[in-house]
């Protein structure tokens, strides 16, 4: 149940993230709208690799080795996440820097004023 709702939300946030990145002009809300897709991204692969009632993968006294592939979360997903969340944080970083420069040049954040730039 709980890892459904978690499906959901991620699904509707990569949703709402397409449709803001769309429908804007802005490019500040478009920088969002992709924050966002990765969000719900990220939100998605955490929800597909959740195990219900499942335990870190070490086998031991507390998890025997015929009951691991039922019950062992698998750490897989939980890492790409991780690394997922850094570049993310990179390449917003960028897009940041990027639209500073479109404000520096054009003075307006409206991605209208890159059609002028086209070669």
């Amino acid at each position: 149940m709980i890892s459904s709702i978690v499906l959901i939300t991620g699904l509707l946030l990569i949703l709402i993230g397409l449709w803001g990145a769309l429908t804007h002009r802005n490019i500040l809300r478009i920088i969002i709208s992709f924050s966002l897709m990765g969000t719900g991204t990220h939100i998605v692969i955490v929800a597909i690799g959740y195990v219900k009632n499942g335990t870190a993968p070490i086998i031991d006294s507390a998890l025997g080795l015929a009951e691991a592939p039922q019950r062992a979360v698998d750490p897989i997903p939980s890492a790409l996440v991780v690394t997922a969340i850094v570049i993310g944080l990179a390449v917003t970083a960028i897009m940041l820097a990027y639209a500073i420069r479109l404000y520096d040049t054009k003075k307006t954040l409206s991605i209208e004023a890159l059609m002028e730039s086209r070669w």
